[in-house]
């Protein structure tokens, strides 16, 4: 294999045998008669990757695409139906909570475990024992049985034994979500230190702020295949349309399907079943979504660039100049933004009875990466009193993706020079 290749995976395939009936499963084991009385369900079909050395790699997908099977299979724990994986260089994996470690051991004996099922001497692991300790930083429970540590100390002590056995590649999946938002600010320094010393790092997550900040490259995989490479923009804009069911059958071309017959925009967003309404009736919103700067309708937008919240409103009486009105929380219930079309200045006019109305809000985000909230609203003044004619709180909600966060809820784009005293 090249020596610039860490990680080579070539036509790799998982199928398992689904079977209806336990007994079907035993008949089958038996050779009893020659009725194929199972299913073949593929969790990886015909996948092709390969990781370089130095490379930081990212794996998205819906749940079931594959994403932890091929880690599995790179790591040893699972073996491949068909194709084979080549590894350059040794191999530590932080895979799902519990992966290697016995319950019944403490936490200093699954150290020392897991060390030797890797290769270390007992002299090389007292080494670097102090360094794991001080990073998982859980106390006197290293002493403790770990099937009596929470999930977030027994994370802490995993990685920080995956991180400190001197990796040349490391394996990570989801498990990094478990820990308190330090820690895991902890694990992603460590991250950084591990790029600047040209180790490979391949892992998985749902975090696209994460995947899109330190991934040089991200793969795409649905229903088991691979459908998307290349660089963390390009590719997490191709999930965002596999979420809503947007993408072509073909990948590589990345166009989008029209909304389908009968469909509103509202059933390719993920909306939040615990929402609240009310409203006078006179007039509602009949449908509703988010279009991001390339027009795929999604809960998903990447911080920097243009969105456009898109209303449709029906009415059933006329109404004078309605107040069309869009604001956005964090999860913790704080308004932190919104407007509305009096702020705007903008003239709504005067809908008649059975009229429907296109609104649109269109701008640039510079929220902080996180999870928000969105609700909607149509007021007004009727017969001299403030009405509410429909309002819909928190709604959906929308993630915003970004790779530089700064202080507070939304980010000023300052321009930061500095000169030294040569140059002033």
């Amino acid at each position: 294999m090249d020596e610039s290749i860490a990680i080579r995976v070539d036509h790799l395939s998982k199928k398992y045998k689904l079977y209806d009936r336990n007994r079907d499963r035993l008949k089958e084991a038996l050779h009893l008669g020659k009725i194929i009385r199972y299913r073949e369900h593929y969790a990886l079909r015909d996948v092709n990757l390969s990781v370089k050395r130095g490379e930081t790699v990212g794996i998205i997908g819906t749940n079931g695409s594959g994403k932890s099977t091929i880690l599995k299979i790179i790591t040893g724990v699972l073996s491949p139906s068909e194709g084979e994986v080549t590894i350059n260089g040794r191999i530590s994996a932080l895979l799902e909570l519990g992966a290697g470690f016995n319950m019944e051991f403490t936490g200093i004996e699954n150290i020392y475990l897991n060390g030797t099922m890797i290769g270390f001497s007992q002299e090389e692991i007292d080494a670097k024992l102090d360094d794991i300790l001080e990073f998982a930083d859980i106390g006197d429970f290293v002493y403790q049985k770990v099937k009596t540590y929470s999930s977030g100390m027994f994370v802490r002590l995993a990685f920080a034994v995956a991180i400190n056995i001197d990796p040349e590649i490391l394996i990570v999946d989801e498990a990094l979500s478990v820990g308190d938002v330090f820690f895991q600010n902890k694990c992603y320094r460590k991250f950084d230190e591990f790029k600047q010393q040209g180790k490979t790092i391949l892992f998985v997550s749902h975090d696209l702020s994460s995947i899109n900040k330190y991934c040089d490259r991200v793969i795409l995989l649905e229903h088991g295949e691979k459908i998307g490479e290349g660089k963390p923009k390009e590719i997490i804009d191709m999930y965002k349309k596999v979420l809503v069911g947007q993408l072509d059958e073909h990948a590589d071309t990345s166009k989008s399907r029209k909304l389908g017959e009968g469909k509103r925009w509202k059933d390719l967003m993920q909306l939040n079943p615990g929402f609240d309404e009310y409203g006078s009736g006179l007039a509602e919103f009949e449908d509703y979504c988010v279009y991001d700067h390339v027009g795929t309708i999604t809960n998903t937008i990447m911080k920097g660039e243009s969105f456009t919240v898109k209303l449709k409103i029906r009415f059933f009486e006329k109404i004078q100049e309605p107040v069309y009105a869009v604001s956005i929380k964090n999860m913790q219930g704080t308004e932190i933004t919104g407007t509305n079309t009096m702020f705007e200045k903008i003239s709504t006019g005067t809908p008649e009875e059975g009229d429907v109305v296109m609104v649109t809000f269109t701008q640039d985000m510079n929220l902080q990466g996180g999870e928000y909230l969105v609700s909607l609203g149509c007021v007004g003044y009727r017969d001299g009193d403030f009405t509410v004619y429909h309002r819909l709180y928190d709604i959906f909600n929308l993630t915003v993706i970004s790779s530089k966060d700064t202080t507070g809820f939304y980010d000023m784009n300052s321009i930061v020079t500095v000169q030294s005293n040569e140059e002033k």
